[in-house]
């Protein structure tokens, strides 16, 4: 039975120009891209088989990765269910000039084992966690899934009560919003026909990021994606629809939600795949933050969406308050 230390996989990436976002550094999209890649070679080895990605607890950029820097990205399965595996996802910069690495992203995703029809398959294989430091890990990922669970309960309580509830940031009464659609191609999939999350992510930081610089009128950085389940699998051949949406706005930060449709385009079926809240930075020519332009919610939509957005930043800045002490006490 493997330690959560023996599960690690370990990829490797030199950020070229072409992956660029803003002027000399990566696209928030394209890290997501390779998070969950590192991800799904971890849990898919401990899996023995397919894997899909079912949810995201957590994406926090602490610093960006510049174009000309290694990116080193380290996956491990922190602990195990029946069939899904939670897995932690670090990301390293590493200057080839200096030598000198720092942490720049962590993350926590979550896979489901599946057959061929997309179901899940139980999990054979187990872990065990060896000394104190990966008890923690496992007791934070049960913790993870407590609430995970807490929050599809809730979806599901809504949806029972309303046919209206699955309407969300990018739906109604929203200012600012901006929309784009793309056919999913046999390229985009990893096992058999379902579409590879990461190529998803992409397209959806995309939106998020396009709103947001319209926006602010000048560039920005993606700073963090919040808590994001995924509702369905999208298959090749069907269309997706990216549908964004401006939630709240502080001083050179602002919250935008997209929502992810699927389409069956012979039949015209469309199905909610998932909503993600991704937070970004304005910045500045000089690549700093820069204050963000006033955006006064003035509709009970508008407040209900922006009150939501404030209980999300203060989990999010509680959370990275966290993971900065925790970065600390591992150099000390």
């Amino acid at each position: 039975m493997p330690s959560i230390a023996e599960t690690t996989v370990e990829m490797i990436e030199w950020v070229f120009p072409e992956y660029a976002g803003g002027p000399g550094q990566i696209h928030g999209g394209r890290m997501m891209e390779w998070i969950t890649k590192a991800g799904t070679l971890a849990a898919s080895r401990v899996a023995r088989g397919t894997v899909v990605l079912g949810a995201m607890d957590d994406i926090d950029f602490l610093h960006p990765v510049k174009v000309g820097q290694i990116a080193i990205l380290r996956a491990r399965v922190e602990d195990v269910g029946t069939s899904s595996l939670e897995v932690g996802v670090r990301v390293f910069a590493e200057d080839v000039t200096t030598g000198e690495r720092r942490v720049t992203l962590n993350s926590h995703l979550v896979f489901v084992k599946v057959g061929e029809d997309v179901r899940p398959r139980p999990v054979e294989a187990k872990i065990r966690a060896r000394g104190a430091a990966e008890s923690a890990l496992v007791e934070a990922a049960r913790a993870r899934r407590e609430q995970r669970l807490a929050r599809f309960a809730k979806r599901a309580t809504r949806l029972a009560e309303s046919a209206d509830a699955d309407l969300d940031a990018s739906d109604v009464d929203v200012g600012w919003r901006f929309e784009s659609t793309r056919s999913v191609l046999p390229e985009d999939a990893l096992f058999g026909n379902t579409m590879f999350v990461g190529k998803m992510l992409m397209a959806l930081d995309e939106a998020g990021g396009i709103l947001s610089m319209r926006y602010c009128k000048g560039l920005v950085m993606t700073a963090c994606v919040d808590a994001m389940d995924f509702y369905s699998p999208i298959l090749t051949h069907e269309v997706v629809t990216f549908k964004a949406g401006l939630n709240h706005v502080g001083t050179s930060s602002l919250e935008v939600g997209v929502k992810v449709l699927a389409e069956i385009p012979w039949s015209g079926e469309v199905r909610h795949a998932c909503t993600a809240f991704l937070t970004y930075v304005h910045l500045g020519p000089d690549l700093r933050p820069r204050p963000c332009p006033p955006y006064p919610p003035t509709t009970a939509g508008a407040r209900r969406r922006w009150e939501a957005a404030v209980g999300r930043r203060a989990q999010r800045l509680e959370r990275v308050k966290g993971l900065k002490a925790m970065l600390l006490n591992e150099r000390g």
